[in-house]
């Protein structure tokens, strides 16, 4: 009888421990961060200071540091913008995961041979190696150079830790935007393409490998040729570091297609899992269409997973694709009352940040929030004020000129309007979750870098240490 106690009781704590091991990533809190905030690079308008917020969010276990990456700027493409990224600082608490006082601490400007490398994108005059339409961030623990991609290739680029490029890995030829027939790449709009990656779709989600070997570069979407705008099978690119080459391709299967899905970040777990952040297009967001929102994030596992270098992903080959959890965390359950509430449109960074105290891991989700700036076909900017009590808060937006809270007319209907206090720019939003040490058992910490174990032993003063015990032998 006691034995068949014990043995019930043992089933049960694996059932639990089971379910715990696939308990989803708690929300903590969240902040809502001041749309018209400027960064630390001396600029003082939208279009040469204001926080885009997060295309992509990385901490740096090594460093302890936190980065936000922006995009393009908030010209979409138009203006010459100087590329950048943000190293921010956050305040968490050790025992719940909350987190507080989000502030810049750093601006850097990503530069190639002494020039800005701008948000314009490609066209005959200003070339594929200065467009820079940057959405993903890591850092390489083997060195602590950024890695960054770039929608534009779609490109994966190296800098070093100022901002200089270094040098720009080899994009695999078959996601090159092309014409199949003729062969020629045509970087500038999807006309005449039909073979690689879709304009303004290409390199979304990086990752890293936590020995810094493997770079993981990932389409937002699937490529023209393997479906294009219906198609759900996309592609994870993997990289060598050292050599800056392609060594694998493996198949991504998405929710849904349509609704502007996509992929919007990659995060590694360890060498082989990773969690994806696949979202929609609607939620509040400049220009956005407010209708059900749907914001997730999944892991998957790369083991097993057919090469797919050389083979068309909608051809009928038989190939095996990536696996594929089920809905880790649903980014739309939580929402913040300085938004009414409503879900944010873009969000595009995760990052796994610092342990806790009890052993779980905070998680650091955020939005891009296109600069809180639109511009009419013309290429005259705008500002977008949202009354985020409404229902639908673009619907009944205003837009004033650039800069200005006077001249305001309403987003609806170009009709006079006045810009009160009831409206704001779109904020940028942080949600802190806290992930259960089950759910992350699989974990991998990137490795230190030399420069890291240096600073350590300095730290402890071994290094003086050595260095007497080597002068005195």
């Amino acid at each position: 009888m006691n034995t068949n106690k014990s043995r019930i009781a043992i089933a049960l704590l694996a059932l639990f421990a089971a379910g715990a091991a696939q308990a989803a990533p708690a929300f903590v809190n969240g902040l809502a961060l001041d749309g018209g905030m400027l960064d630390l690079s001396g600029g003082t308008t939208a279009n040469d200071g204001r926080v885009g917020y997060f295309s992509d969010i990385y901490y740096d276990r090594n460093r302890n540091q936190w980065w936000g990456l922006s995009d393009r700027g908030p010209g979409g493409g138009t203006l010459n913008y100087d590329t950048r990224v943000q190293r921010f600082s956050l305040d968490i608490n050790q025992t719940t995961g909350a987190i507080s006082n989000f502030k810049i601490l750093e601006t850097i400007k990503f530069r190639n041979g002494g020039s800005p490398m701008n948000g314009l994108a490609p066209s005959p005059t200003n070339s594929l190696g200065n467009a820079l339409d940057p959405e993903g961030f890591v850092i390489n623990p083997k060195n602590g150079n950024f890695l960054v991609s770039d929608e534009y290739g779609p490109s994966l680029y190296e800098y070093d830790r100022s901002g200089n490029l270094l040098r720009a890995f080899a994009t695999p030829a078959n996601l090159v935007p092309r014409s199949a027939t003729t062969g020629v790449a045509n970087y500038t709009g999807d006309t005449g393409n039909d073979a690689g990656k879709r304009t303004n779709r290409g390199f979304e989600g990086l990752a890293i490998s936590p020995d810094g070997k493997y770079a993981y570069a990932m389409l937002q979407s699937a490529m023209l040729d393997e479906g294009g705008g219906n198609g759900s099978v996309n592609r994870i690119v993997k990289f060598d570091t050292t050599t800056g080459n392609a060594v694998g391709q493996y198949a991504y299967n998405m929710k849904r297609s349509g609704q502007g899905q996509g992929i919007s970040a990659l995060v590694a777990i360890n060498d082989h899992e990773f969690y994806v952040l696949e979202r929609n297009n609607r939620g509040v967001g400049v220009g956005a269409t407010f209708a059900t929102a749907d914001k997730e994030v999944f892991k998957i596992d790369i083991t097993g997973a057919t090469d797919v270098s050389n083979i068309d992903l909608d051809s009928g080959a038989v190939y095996t694709k990536v696996t594929k959890s089920g809905q880790i965390l649903d980014l739309d359950a939580n929402t913040l009352s300085a938004l009414g509430n409503k879900s944010p449109e873009k969000w595009e960074g995760l990052a796994i940040g610092p342990k806790l105290a009890d052993g779980s891991f905070m998680m650091l989700a955020g939005t891009d929030n296109d600069y809180s700036v639109t511009q009419n076909g013309t290429g005259t900017q705008f500002d977008v004020y949202f009354r985020f009590s409404d229902a639908d808060p673009y619907a009944t937006s205003i837009q004033c000129p650039l800069g200005s809270t006077t001249g305001c007319t309403s987003t609806a209907d170009g009709t006079s309007a006045t810009l009160t206090s009831a409206y704001q720019l779109l904020p940028g939003v942080l949600h802190s979750y806290k992930v259960s040490a089950a759910e992350l058992a699989g974990y991998t910490a990137p490795v230190p870098e030399p420069e890291s174990w240096a600073m350590l032993l300095a730290g402890l003063g071994l290094v003086g240490f050595s260095a007497r015990r080597r002068r005195a032998g």
